[in-house]
């Protein structure tokens, strides 16, 4: 292998690693967040290190430390000790590896030679998907099952009648999405998504599949155990489930396997249904042929997007606090931190377009910009996560049930008849 080849397997690899990982503290940070702006409270706004709060994100490393040191118990009357290690271990590296086929921009050609923009590019794409995220519910039903516990069994129990009620539907949903596509290669699903029908429309699987998309989604709540689908968990009626009997680094396996999950589950709905890295009405070609232009107006927006930010933080940073003093140079702290990001990346642009423009860097812009529009897709829909989490009640579970079968099963069905039919009738 060239040089170059092995800079990109190492870009590949660590995204497909480093951004799941980064991504937990985001997604505990938009929860907590979340839940506060939803519930009309503040959220996590006081842990803090010399006055500075990080918009709370330093609640996320206190609570790190604190899982971390904790004593790791096993409690003497688990008899499958292996197994009850094992569960946490397989929930978390079966959540990762998931992301591993998703592809954050279009393949980067550089001279003669062709690269994925995957961590493992794989020609199985989706089945790869489907077939481990079927392990990860082992993991639980592994942990009910080796607890030895009544709560954990009946968390796991519940886990496996979830799972098989709605891994169903979606795999149905997706035989309609992969009919239109006619691949199951993501990255060809994602460069498919870059026509426009009627050359006017992006052709979306939202677009496409607006049924199948609403089926997809549901079933996704349910494989990663969100509210209303967290039967599974159940605080309320069956203490934790599953995981009642796990302490210290071995529930935060668990506790940041669902949140990788949830950003996998939106990375795959983004690339399936909402174009992936696609900008609309601009595929990797027209991208490519102005990446000059493009270049232009991302110096253009960078700052107007950067005021609106700021303009923001200093809005929402201030509040009741014993030194205000310290809340106000706080938020003048951060906003300097934002106009110095929005400066490096002005002076990188600056000197792409002054000095290295063309060819190779046109590529390689294009991709960056991609990585990004994936990226800002993915955490709007672990949002949407976020924002239904915290708006509906837990199901009952008949409710379950007859959603998964009575409701989603029969849609999907129908779903693949009229693909079918549209689709023969298209040619």
């Amino acid at each position: 292998m060239s040089g170059t080849e092995i800079f990109i397997t190492i870009i590949r690899v660590g995204f497909g690693v480093f951004v799941p990982l980064s991504a937990v503290a985001v997604m505990v940070w938009m929860e907590r967040r979340g839940a506060g702006f939803i519930q009309d409270r503040a959220g996590p706004n006081r842990c803090n290190v010399l006055g500075f709060r990080f918009g709370g994100l330093l609640q996320n490393i206190a609570d790190a430390i604190k899982l971390l040191f904790k004593e790791d118990v096993i409690p003497g009357h688990i008899a499958h000790k292996f197994y009850f290690i094992l569960a946490p271990a397989l929930v978390f590296i079966t959540a990762l590896l998931c992301f591993a086929v998703i592809p954050f921009a279009d393949a980067l050609v550089l001279g003669a030679s062709t690269y994925l923009m995957q961590a493992m590019p794989l020609e199985l794409g989706i089945l790869w998907f489907l077939a481990i995220i079927g392990f990860g519910v082992y993991g639980i039903i592994l942990a009910g099952w080796a607890s030895h516990n009544k709560y954990g069994l009946l968390g796991g129990l519940r886990a496996a009648a979830q799972v098989i009620s709605y891994e169903i539907p979606m795999g149905l949903a997706l035989v309609s999405l992969l009919a239109v596509y006619g691949t199951v290669n993501l990255t060809e699903v994602t460069q498919f998504q870059g026509r426009l029908l009627f050359g006017v429309i992006p052709m979306w699987g939202v677009v496409l599949q607006p049924l199948g998309f609403i089926i997809f989604v549901i079933a996704a709540f349910a494989e990663t155990n969100r509210t209303p689908f967290d039967l599974a968990e159940g605080e309320s009626e069956i203490v934790a489930g599953f995981h009642v009997e796990y302490s210290s680094m071995k529930f935060a396996l668990f506790f940041m396997g669902e949140y990788i999950a949830m950003f996998v589950s939106s990375a795959l709905i983004v690339t399936l249904f909402f174009g992936g890295y696609q900008i609309p009405w601009l595929n990797t070609q027209t991208l490519v042929a102005h990446a000059r232009p493009v270049a232009v107006a991302l110096m253009l927006i960078l700052p107007a997007a950067a005021y609106v930010f700021a303009r923001w933080i200093g809005f929402n940073n201030p509040g009741p606090a014993p030194n205000p003093a310290q809340r106000v140079r706080e938020t003048k702290v951060y906003i300097a931190v934002v106009w110095s990001l929005v400066a490096l990346i002005e002076v990188i642009l600056l000197g792409y377009i002054v000095a290295g423009a063309g060819g190779a860097a046109d590529r390689i812009l294009v991709v960056w910009l991609q990585t990004a529009v994936f990226l800002l897709k993915t955490f709007f829909v672990c949002f949407v996560y976020v924002w239904v989490r915290w708006t509906l009640p837990r199901f009952r579970y008949d409710q379950l049930q007859k959603l998964g079968w009575e409701k989603l099963l029969p849609l999907a069905l129908f779903n693949i008849f009229i693909t079918g039919a549209v689709v023969v009738a298209l040619g």
